[in-house]
């Protein structure tokens, strides 16, 4: 059953005592005033009101009947009723016969405010369960299925919806962030007007978790479209966030760990995307797929076989300056004079740096397969630029 709970009885007391020149009293269920103007009465037992409580009636006590009951003085007692149930009672201090006409208005106003309390503390809890339950859906595994439907059937959530996953992150450390604490609540804002069937999870006080329907046409996935829809949400934020915040988005899968297997390529292209390029607003995973795609094989031994050749050099590169040619000459598809110039060097001056990199990874630079293995080792262990 719903409970009057200090804070409650504090804005019962304000509001009401407002509306009269009489002090007022609010009791829960078990007669303890929670709430009263005159506060040294804050936390005695009312015999008034336990006996409003326990007849389910209102109580008028005059000055007679007041000095034979103890913490009592003259005036008013009203049940107050949620749902059918005495949940407390709001007194009203002062000669019964003049308090009459104000007792209905007081209790009708003490009962809304109880309800539309309850009522939100019912969205509240809601709320907290979504957002557990998407934490939970997010990192879920094969044997986490059966409690996660039911737990979804109990929410109202329809898990056959397709849905992709997307990451809103603030750059704490940003001094745009430092002025605005209510970034996340502005972000959330927009998220959810329109009301776009959402589902929305804080994940950190810095980051939200968004899984978004995924047909955009009612059809089939289509990452232009949502990158459309990331551009009009960029679009409508404030002007003085727009350099404090990252959105990533994930790739769509079918199946029950879809959402899942969403939400890890979003964290992993979230992850490349500020390290590669820090300074965008959005990342979007066919623009980093085979980063991301590769990334799982960093901590394997497969990962670290295809990457043997480039992670020799690495251990030799310190400066990282063999890396950075490496990573021109393949963006430039091998054409020496595009490269060099690139780097701003001579041709013979990028000859004897690809001329050490054959030598030290012992890897032939004009061999596909060759080049193919030092990509593949670069993509699995991208240097921290």
């Amino acid at each position: 059953m719903f409970q009057i709970d200090t804070k409650i009885a504090a804005k019962i007391v304000n509001r009401t005592m407002k509306i009269i020149g009489h002090n007022i009293n609010v009791m829960n269920a078990q007669a303890v005033i929670l709430g009263s103007g005159e506060v040294d009465r804050i936390g005695t037992v009312h015999e008034g009101a336990l006996l409003a409580i326990s007849q389910n009636r209102n109580v008028e006590i005059n000055q007679t009947i007041a000095s034979n009951l103890q913490g009592v003085k003259p005036g008013l007692n009203l049940p107050l009723h949620y749902q059918g149930q005495v949940v407390g009672v709001i007194g009203i201090t002062g000669e019964p016969g003049t308090l009459s006409h104000y007792g209905e208005l007081l209790k009708m106003t003490a009962e809304m405010i109880v309800e539309q309390a309850n009522l939100q503390e019912q969205l509240q809890w809601e709320n907290r369960q979504k957002e557990e339950f998407i934490s939970q859906l997010i990192h879920a595994t094969e044997q986490d299925l059966p409690s996660l439907k039911q737990w979804a059937l109990q929410l109202g959530i329809d898990l056959s919806l397709p849905r992709v996953a997307a990451i809103i992150e603030l750059d704490s450390n940003n001094p745009m962030y430092q002025q605005d604490n209510q970034a996340l609540k502005q972000v959330l804002s927009l998220l959810q007007h329109p009301v776009r069937d959402n589902l929305i999870a804080m994940t950190s006080l810095t980051q939200l978790v968004i899984l978004k329907p995924a047909f955009l046409d009612g059809k089939q996935f289509d990452p232009e479209l949502e990158n459309q829809r990331i551009n009009k949400l960029l679009k409508r934020l404030p002007a003085n966030m727009q350099l404090s915040l990252h959105i990533s988005l994930g790739h769509y899968f079918n199946g029950d760990l879809g959402i899942s297997y969403s939400y890890r390529t979003a964290k992993e292209t979230m992850d490349i995307g500020k390290k590669l390029h820090p300074t965008k607003s959005k990342y979007l995973y066919q623009d980093y797929s085979l980063q991301v795609l590769l990334s799982g094989l960093r901590q394997h031994w497969r990962g670290n076989a295809l990457a043997g050749p480039y992670l020799k050099l690495i251990e030799v590169d310190k400066n990282q300056q063999l890396q950075k040619t490496l990573t021109a000459y393949l963006e430039h598809m091998g054409d020496i004079q595009t490269c060099a110039n690139s780097l701003f060097i001579h041709r013979n001056t990028l000859r004897y740096r690809l001329d050490k990199i054959q030598t030290i990874t012992n890897i032939d630079l004009h061999s596909f397969n060759g080049l193919l293995s030092l990509y593949l080792g670069q993509l699995i262990h991208q240097p921290n630029t």
